[in-house]
């Protein structure tokens, strides 16, 4: 999870200790470029392909997670 973490916080442009669970999406620069670059991130770490709007509609680093879960669970 570290190196999606580490992606993460350069995606939104912060620092790793600031990405938690419950840290918001749109504290951050939220936008989709973000939404693509996560997209791709997530895609390099576990080799899942997220689907665009589900992502763009998750409001924290947790809902990420869940989606990346339910992703692999398929």
């Amino acid at each position: 999870m570290s190196e999606f973490i580490e992606g993460l916080a350069e995606i939104l442009e912060t620092e790793v200790e600031n990405i938690q669970q419950d840290t918001m999406l749109g504290d951050f620069a939220w936008d989709s470029l973000a939404v693509v670059s996560t997209m791709a991130l997530v895609d390099d770490v576990y080799s899942v392909m997220l689907d665009g709007q589900a992502l763009a509609k998750c409001q924290t680093v947790g809902d990420i997670q869940a989606l990346i879960t339910a992703a692999n669970g398929k």
